[in-house]
């Protein structure tokens, strides 16, 4: 077993490699530039949109209010017409700093438990293969296997959650390689 507390150093570092390789996937790489489709005449849209003042948030269309309105004659109407519409309202212009703030505190969120689990499993002076291993697994786990369940229930597209799943294993390799350099001897 290895004190968690001895394992400060890794975790921060992780979280700063994994921000950084995101940071390079993300704005340096087209690799996600198709995971969202422009919708048509965006500016009606917004228009129409806008004159629902609606909140931020995230909202189906149509949606059912309660059990039994679900099989109501008028819902089903409703929804054999079509579409569906799945979306999550922003306010305004997205703030990109707190976003990055966020995500850095997720990344750490994520090392740690990476640290915590190796840490549990493994002592100090372990074989760098070992920490890779279980570091590596635990951050691929809490980078990625979360992202499948946006594909089977809201049906985000598949394309977009294997790329963001290749990402998870880039983002737990790094993880996995700065734990094994760092783990305490």
């Amino acid at each position: 077993m290895t004190p968690l507390a001895s394992l400060w150093l890794p975790i921060l570092v992780a979280a700063f490699g994994v921000f950084i390789a995101s940071s390079i996937i993300h704005m340096a790489t087209p690799w996600h530039h198709s995971d969202f489709s422009p919708m048509p005449d965006q500016g009606r849209v917004l228009d129409a949109l806008r004159s629902f003042n609606i909140r931020p948030g995230d909202y189906v269309v149509p949606h059912p209010q309660g059990g039994q309105a679900a099989s109501s004659p008028e819902f089903t109407a409703l929804a054999k017409r079509g579409p569906t519409v799945m979306m999550t309202v922003l306010p305004g212009q997205v703030v990109i700093a707190k976003n990055l703030v966020l995500w850095f505190i997720y990344c750490i969120v994520v090392a740690l438990c990476a640290g915590y689990i190796a840490g549990e499993a493994l002592p100090a002076g372990a074989a760098a293969k070992k920490v890779f291993q279980f570091a590596g697994a635990t951050a691929f786990i809490g980078f990625a296997l979360a992202l499948w369940q946006q594909t089977i229930w809201y049906s985000r597209s598949w394309v977009t959650t294997l790329k963001s799943t290749i990402d998870g294993l880039i983002y737990g390799a790094v993880t996995a390689g700065v734990f094994a350099w760092l783990w305490p001897r």
